[in-house]
């Protein structure tokens, strides 16, 4: 028996308006080859690089949302290697003084085998560098041409401890990752198109070695002495090939462990999406191979709490950590816990309303709109307000989370269009501009007409398809198509008689028995009211006039 020892070091491109080193348009993924360049991310003689303030203050940022030491005093290195898509010959770094050191993000155990269901994932380091240009291979054509519109942006590197024990749970935390990252507002960190990249490194350790250990939660930074050669994998560019790429791994590694050639040096792989495996590329380098040295055209910065305890610089380019402190948003895994807290939501429920940022904000927008539409309805007494409120807000909660995410959810889905975040005072207008036409207000006002039974659930979901087509509030459109339920004993009890008399054989099942052939003389009767009528309301007149 082996255990996987699992390691990531992850790329995050931060979309910042310029790049790491010039002032050049950072959006060159989407503009045409090698059309957003300068001398400096070019890398030609002469020219000096200036840092972007701005990324700086994102990675530490991130240091905050993931509990690491942020630096005091920081500096930017040389990692010296050649490779086409690299102009200088060398890549501006950081090397021995990252800015976070330290820092763990807790993720859900996939095999519950730890008893709070967490694990804590360990980070390293955090440093912030530039990035490489982008080569495009042409195999038909037996050529490859670079890109060099993404030279010198701004990339992140996480670098974790190797506390991973299965491909599952790197997978997980890649997506935790990117949510945060998202949360903040730093990068879109989408894999598919390069903005979260992956380097994960893996070796087996002979589960012998472990005697006394607890093989699910150790800490394998005791064992670095024990542990063996890695093997990085590269070319992971999403997070289904994480997982696969890893379990081919482990299944490669075990093979040669029990043929007894287990791994002497440190070798890097690349995954071949195609075939499903990994591909040997070369021995991996050492820190040493890179012939790091401090940059010298960058000076090194300092980063104190306030401007008092920052060393001598100019106060335009002062890193002010309690100023960054204030930008933290509040992280996806504190606000699922605060859903579930607040709103009564299960775990599942918490996890879809808090996987986009934006609909996030939106379900507390809807949820803080329903007490006030909830008393619009009806006159309540002032000292009987909050206790006739605790009587109903479970129940207009479940109503609320459920409608988001079963019918409002569809529709996006199907259309296509994405939740605009907007998270100041609400304003009418500015929603309709947006993508969503639903205001939080008139979702919130749809879900208290149901809750009244103003509308019934069939008629309901028409209004909201009105709605998402036109921004319209759903009374509007509830009288300009006459959907109101009709709930008055005297006009429902006028065609309950009508289905009565049509349907004699039923009528007489019902006498002997039969109950459920109720429902269908409901159905018939909402039939006969065009789906107005109170479904409630009918089963209780029935019940009187056939008894």
């Amino acid at each position: 028996m082996y255990i996987p020892i699992i390691g990531l070091e992850i790329h995050i491109q931060l979309k910042t308006k310029s790049k790491m080193f010039c002032s050049c348009d950072n959006s060159g993924e989407s503009q045409p080859p090698n059309t957003t360049i300068c001398p400096v991310c070019m890398g030609f003689p002469g020219t000096l690089p200036v840092a972007n303030k701005q990324a700086i203050e994102w990675t530490i940022l991130m240091g905050l949302a993931l509990d690491g030491k942020i630096a005091h005093f920081s500096k930017f290195d040389r990692k010296n290697y050649f490779y086409p898509d690299l102009p200088k010959g060398y890549q501006i770094s950081q090397f021995d003084a990252p800015l976070v050191d330290g820092g763990f993000l807790e993720i859900l155990d996939p095999e519950q085998k730890l008893n709070e269901g967490l694990k804590k994932i360990r980070i390293h380091r955090i440093h912030l560098e530039e990035d490489a240009a982008k080569l495009l291979h042409f195999q038909n054509k037996k050529y490859s041409l670079i890109d060099f519109n993404r030279s010198s942006t701004p990339l992140m590197e996480i670098v974790t401890e190797p506390d991973f024990r299965t491909s599952q749970e790197a997978k997980i935390f890649l997506q935790e990752l990117r949510l945060i990252a998202r949360y903040q507002g730093i990068s879109d960190a989408d894999m598919e198109k390069g903005h979260l990249r992956c380097d994960a490194n893996i070796s087996l350790m002979p589960i012998k070695e472990l005697e006394g250990v607890n093989e699910n939660n150790f800490d394998a930074g005791k064992f670095l002495n024990k542990l063996y050669p890695k093997t990085e994998i590269k070319n992971l560019n999403s997070f289904k090939a994480v997982e696969r790429a890893l379990e081919y791994e482990i299944k490669r590694q075990t093979k040669l462990w029990e043929q007894g050639n287990r791994p002497e040096q440190q070798t890097t792989r690349g995954w071949d999406e195609n075939k499903g495996i990994t591909v040997e590329q070369r021995t991996k380098e050492e820190a040493h191979d890179y012939r790091y040295f401090p940059e010298p055209d960058i000076p090194p910065f300092y980063i104190g709490e306030n401007i008092n305890n920052v060393d001598d610089q100019i106060e335009s380019d002062k890193i002010i950590l309690s100023k960054i402190r204030l930008k933290l948003r509040e992280l996806p895994q504190q606000k699922r816990k605060r859903f579930i807290k607040e709103y009564g939501v299960t775990a599942d429920e918490a996890k879809i309303l808090t996987e986009n940022r934006a609909l996030s904000y939106y379900t507390e927008q809807v949820i803080s709109e329903l007490r006030q539409w909830f008393f619009s309805f009806e006159k309540t007494k002032e000292e009987e307000i909050e206790k006739v409120w605790g009587e109903n807000k479970e129940k207009l909660h479940k109503l609320a989370i459920s409608w988001l995410i079963n019918r409002l959810a569809r529709h996006l889905s199907e259309a296509k269009i994405k939740i605009p975040v907007y998270i100041s005072t609400l304003n009418q207008a500015l929603w309709k501009e947006q993508s969503l036409k639903i205001s939080p207000e008139n979702f919130a006002e749809l879900l208290c007409l149901i809750y009244k039974n103003k509308i019934n659930q069939t008629n309901a979901q028409k209004v909201l398809e009105e709605m998402f087509k036109t921004g319209n509030n759903p009374s509007d459109i509830i009288k300009e198509q006459k959907l109101e339920q009709v709930s008055d004993e005297l006009e429902l009890e006028n065609l309950i008689k009508r289905v009565i008399k049509n349907n004699p054989k039923i009528i007489e099942e019902y006498k002997n028995g039969k109950e459920n052939v109720l429902q269908f003389l409901i159905g018939q009767t909402m039939r006969e009211s065009k789906g107005k009528a109170n479904p409630q309301v009918l089963m209780g007149i029935f019940k009187k006039m056939i008894n």
